[in-house]
């Protein structure tokens, strides 16, 4: 009779461990990867304000104390690197254009 009750015991715990896991989800969802164009458009739309703010502090003061060749000679570097920048850019989209393309 006591073996009886403990059988019955166990297997209503047993029953109740199982229906917990069935209910459970047994895998998370896989990762849909990076965000890329988010982190793109933040770059652009929030670190390079900042950074070409800074740059025009510091041109004016430069220019302020009389070294306007070293003010342009900076604007020009400043200048060259931001077409290096939109260079990077466009060739992100070309390359994604052509990857759509290929892989149709």
């Amino acid at each position: 009779m006591i073996a009886f009750e403990l059988m019955e015991t166990a297997s209503s715990g047993v029953a109740h461990a199982l229906s917990t896991l069935a209910s459970a989800p047994l895998a998370e969802p896989a990762p849909k990867g990076i965000d890329t164009d988010g982190v793109v458009k933040f770059f652009a739309g929030k670190i390079a304000p900042i950074l070409l703010a800074v740059l025009g502090v510091i041109f004016i003061g430069r220019a302020s104390r009389g070294e306007i060749s070293k003010v342009l000679t900076s604007s020009a570097i400043a200048i060259v690197g931001l077409a290096f920048i939109a260079g990077a850019a466009t060739l992100f989209f070309v390359g994604d254009y052509l990857i759509d393309l290929i892989f149709e």
